[in-house]
């Protein structure tokens, strides 16, 4: 038996006040808004309270992050990449206590927490890499000028970040916004504000001037609204959902500034007859049920050629036993809990939808009885591409199958859907492979394999998945403007 973790316990190891809320200009605060309750996934039990953000706040943290800008933007680049590398050795020092913390609050399975934490420290060291080696060209132009770019920072950029993996996204979008000299004022998730809190405090220690890095902790209606109409904000980030993302772009065109949007998916994973069977079932299941299926780029879409389609259903139900749920504590586990009671709602939801309109239900393992917010890691067979869960994010460990014949059959069926953000495919044939990841709209694609990713390569995705890219040298020039400079140099000129 998991014993249950004391979250009081867990906070006062990372140096987070009870009742805070908060991080502005370097300091724990409280806000005087309504009480948010933070629940354990496990069990559902209350873990955590604090009061949303009220007026007052964002005002101070909008201030706050313009005075830290004009202070990080003083130093060097060199000096700003050593700080970053400062915070990812404080960071690498911590992590232990970051995962239980992660875990406790988001109920991502430990092991998971702690594989996230050391992406986490990568991340950071990879953008203090780039700090001072992002610089703008020198363009010949006819006439008798110099004439030259440079790469500014664009100033206090708002990110909002989900409840799925809260401290490795909030991370992934702040290290390459601070390596270009800006300020980032950081929402994290009302369900999952805790480790930002305390990336936040390691920061500061670390050497990172108060203001730099904010977070505000709330509603979206009580922070991210009011600061969209922020005249120091002049970027906003946005990690979440499709529907909330559409409302967060019409608010910053309004004024205007741009968006980074980082939104849902429905990938298709595509399974050729000639594939290695074997190896593209475990990863089929791989791609599914990671994270307990709550991935954006989860392969939640399983399009399998006709011929082999039963022998491969068959070998998925056959290692479903393999998945193990339980307590995120639990070093043995491969699913842990949802995160929260409405996002189970509907799961459960979704899946009796896809039963009624014909779909074959197979699970997993037994949930856990408690009050805890699990689901049976679960495929929904012999499904149409027409069929609701086929169409719309389920957002957790829910696969749906379906057959095709041809290759122009499988890409049909992959692109028609709204979304764009990632897929596979499996196949022996390595030209067809190339052929397949060529047609399949999606901003990131794998040939005979699953859900490799790193920092140092681009992620995002097209259409109703959102557009910018979050990572790699590209997300460089997401937080950077160009600015052209002129200089008469010939006689006459």
């Amino acid at each position: 038996m998991i014993e249950k973790r004391d979250i009081a316990a867990l906070l006062k190891a990372v140096g987070i006040p009870d009742g805070t809320g908060s991080f502005v200009h370097g300091k724990f605060v409280k806000g005087e808004g309504s009480a948010i309750e933070i629940r354990d996934p496990s069990d559902g039990a209350v873990a955590y309270s604090f009061a949303d953000a009220d007026p007052g706040l964002v005002d101070r943290a909008a201030k706050s992050s313009a005075s830290g800008l004009s202070k990080w933007q003083g130093m060097s680049a060199r000096d700003r990449a050593k700080v970053l590398r400062a915070i990812s050795s404080a960071v690498n020092q911590s992590t232990e206590a970051l995962a239980q913390l992660e875990s406790a609050s988001s109920g991502k399975i430990i092991k998971g927490a702690r594989a996230q934490l050391d992406l986490v420290v990568d991340m950071l060291d990879y953008y203090a890499g780039w700090a001072d080696k992002f610089t703008g060209d020198v363009i010949p132009v006819p006439g008798g000028q110099l004439n030259y770019t440079v790469r500014e920072p664009l100033g206090v950029i708002l990110q909002v970040t989900p409840w799925n993996s809260p401290l490795y996204l909030a991370v992934w979008n702040a290290a390459p916004a601070l390596a270009m000299g800006n300020a980032v004022l950081l929402k994290p998730s009302e369900l999952t504000s805790l480790t930002a809190l305390a990336f936040a405090k390691i920061a500061v220690e670390a050497g990172l001037p108060p203001g730099v890095l904010n977070v505000i902790c709330g509603y979206g209606q009580s922070t991210v609204q009011p600061l969209i109409q922020r005249g120091e904000v002049k970027k906003v980030v946005f990690v979440g959902s499709t529907s909330t993302g559409r409302k967060v772009a019409a608010q910053a065109a309004a004024r205007p500034i741009p968006c980074l949007l980082e939104l849902g998916g429905k990938s298709a994973n595509i399974v050729f007859a000639d594939a290695d069977l074997e190896r593209a079932a475990d990863a089929a299941l791989l791609a599914g049920y990671a994270n307990t299926g709550q991935n954006c780029a989860a392969g939640s879409r399983l399009l399998v050629q006709k011929g082999i389609y039963d022998k491969f259903i068959a070998l998925l139900e056959g290692r479903l036993s393999r998945y193990r749920i339980g307590s995120p504590l639990d070093e043995d586990i491969e699913i842990g809990p949802i995160n929260n009671e409405l996002q189970l709602k509907r799961i459960n939801e979704m899946v009796v939808r896809g039963v009624a309109d014909g779909a074959r239900r197979i699970s997993g393992n037994a949930v856990p009885s408690s009050n805890g917010y699990f689901v049976s890691p679960t495929i929904l067979a012999d499904a149409t591409n027409e069929m609701s869960v086929a169409r719309e994010e389920i957002f957790g460990p829910v696969i749906v199958a379906i057959p095709f014949e041809t290759e122009a059959d499988a890409i049909a069926i992959a692109n028609d859907n709204e979304f764009g953000l990632a897929g596979a495919v499996w196949t022996r044939d390595i030209a067809r492979g190339h052929r397949v990841a060529n047609k399949v709209n999606a901003g990131l694609f794998w040939i005979n394999m699953y859900r490799e990713m790193h920092v140092s390569s681009p992620f995002g995705g097209n259409d109703s998945s959102g557009y910018g890219r979050s990572s790699g040298v590209e997300a460089l020039y997401e937080y950077t403007r160009t600015k052209s400079v002129w200089l008469p140099i010939a006689e006459g000129s």
